[in-house]
């Protein structure tokens, strides 16, 4: 019989055999009276039972029971192991392997007295395939894969109900534990994700202010085109030279440079750099940026227009030149990361000074596009400007002074020596050139001479020629008085400009 093949509800039970191999592979076969006859048939499956009680296969060896164990009897031309070695006649132990005839299967033997199979141990089942391996004559491809089926099946219904219990809890928490550890990956994925988002608009904005950035190769094309545009620049600028050359001395160059601080830990967006110290660039050809490592701190570097007031040590200028990252569209997303923009330089440079002047944003106004700043230390000798009491009408002539286009407009003064010597000195850079021009007293603001269209209680508007750079200069009338804060050009409409009015200045001043 095959499997749990006897009742022994009625009968002494005292030996079984559980099967490691072969068709009935973790069944159990009972041994049942004073003698057992084993049978193996044309399947390959093993028959035991009493002498008589079963003909099925062919007897190959018999068990007589012996002093609470069985002696085994193998009969002639046949073959029986047990725990690996040829037997011809033994008295078995419990816990002996039996392997049965060269196709026969490798069976253990258990004696106990319980009308069951026992539940078995973990370590009782892994010590069988251990066996198995060591015992089993087949080969050794064959023989892992035997035990790797018994260990299996033997671990999925042989051990105890507690321990298959605990392995089934055990799989519910490593499936709670892998969904849990799935959900913090997309979201730490999202937030990498924004993290790049908010880099790349800085890396952006750093890299257009790359392309803008003066370098040796611009040298050769200011050459060429300076001498065009100077003289057409010059011919407008002449038209009040009076009131030019009075308050030229009191419009300043402002020159100032932000980066981006970590809320959290004061830490410094930074340049990623390779192993030389140079910064590496994305495919894009944007600069890579991070908070951690020593590169050159990220900055963002820009120019205006200020003019300093009589009586008073206040700059004006523009709102957007005291807090130039409002104009990037990244500066609210870098807030929402943990980043908060700082001026890392702010300087002015006043004609006929060699030496810049430090600036600290005192006020901006909520409602114009309008600032003032402080000097830390006056400059001597510049009188300053006087604000008007009024504007004038439509039709009359006003004069915008300023530096527009920033650096490149001076250089493109300078003439012949300077940029051979500039152009010595490879890429120039941004601090160095102002800082060589005001040495050579080249700063100097730009004037150009419009007329005004119109003007309402928030804009003025004039076609005085300007351009980026120049924001922030003051707008005279021909007394050489403040009539408005130049602030924005519209290409669209001509050339003409806007300016802010004198009266909205005045009540950010009495603020």
């Amino acid at each position: 019989m095959t499997g749990t093949t006897t009742d022994a509800s009625s009968i002494d039970v005292v030996g079984s055999l559980e099967h490691l191999t072969g068709r009935a592979v973790g069944a159990v076969t009972w041994l049942a009276g004073q003698s057992v006859e084993l049978r193996l048939a044309e399947n390959g499956s093993l028959h035991a039972g009493r002498p008589g009680d079963d003909r099925q296969g062919v007897l190959v060896a018999r068990l007589q029971a012996v002093g609470g164990t069985f002696a085994l009897e193998v009969g002639d031309g046949h073959k029986v192991w047990v725990n690996g070695k040829p037997a011809r006649s033994r008295v078995l132990r419990d816990g002996d392997l039996i392997e049965i005839e060269e196709d026969g299967p490798l069976s253990r033997l258990r004696l106990h007295h319980q009308d069951a199979a026992p539940s078995r141990s973990v370590g009782e089942i892994l010590l069988d395939a251990l066996a198995y391996l060591r015992a089993s004559r087949q080969p050794w491809p064959r023989r892992c894969y035997r035990a790797s089926r018994i260990l299996a099946s033997r671990l999925a219904w042989q051990t105890t109900l507690w321990f298959r219990s605990l392995v089934t809890v055990a799989i519910a928490v490593l499936i709670v534990l892998t969904y849990q550890q799935y959900r913090v990956n997309v979201r730490q994925e999202a937030r990498i994700e924004q993290g790049f988002a908010r880099l790349e608009s800085v890396a952006a904005a750093l890299a257009r202010a790359q392309q803008d950035a003066l370098r040796a190769a611009d040298l050769a094309v200011f050459r060429q085109e300076a001498r065009a545009r100077l003289s057409e620049l010059e011919r407008q600028s002449s038209a009040v030279s009076t009131v030019i050359a009075e308050a030229a001395e009191s419009v300043g160059f402002i020159q100032g440079a932000y980066a981006f601080r970590q809320i959290s830990d004061g830490s410094m967006l930074r340049h990623v750099v390779d192993e030389g110290g140079r910064p590496l660039v994305s495919p894009l050809g944007r600069p890579l940026l991070t908070t951690e490592g020593d590169g050159p701190v990220a900055e963002l570097q820009f120019t205006g227009t200020g003019f300093l007031l009589a009586d008073d040590a206040a700059i004006v200028t523009n709102r957007h030149i005291a807090r130039p990252w409002e104009m990037e569209t990244g500066t609210a997303v870098l807030a929402q990361g943990g980043l908060e923009p700082v001026m890392t330089r702010f300087v002015i440079y006043f004609p006929n000074h060699v030496r810049p002047f430090d600036l600290e944003s005192e006020r901006t106004s909520e409602d114009a596009d309008l600032a003032i700043l402080r000097l830390l230390r006056a400059p001597p000798d510049v009188s300053g400007l006087v604000l008007a009491e009024g504007l004038p009408p439509a039709g009359e002539d006003v004069v915008v002074l300023g530096y527009p286009t920033g650096l490149r407009s001076m250089i493109a003064q300078s003439g012949s020596e300077f940029l051979d010597e500039l152009a010595q000195a490879g890429d120039v850079d941004f601090w160095t050139v102002a800082r060589k021009l005001a040495e050579r007293n080249m700063i100097s603001p730009l004037a150009s001479r419009g007329i005004v269209g119109r003007h309402s209680p928030t804009a003025v508007v004039y076609d005085a020629e300007t351009t980026s750079g120049g924001s922030g200069g003051p707008v005279l009338d021909t007394r050489g008085k403040v009539v408005a804060v130049n602030t924005a050009i519209l290409p669209e409409y001509g050339g003409s400009n806007i300016g802010v009015p004198v009266s909205l200045l005045r009540g950010l001043l009495e603020r």
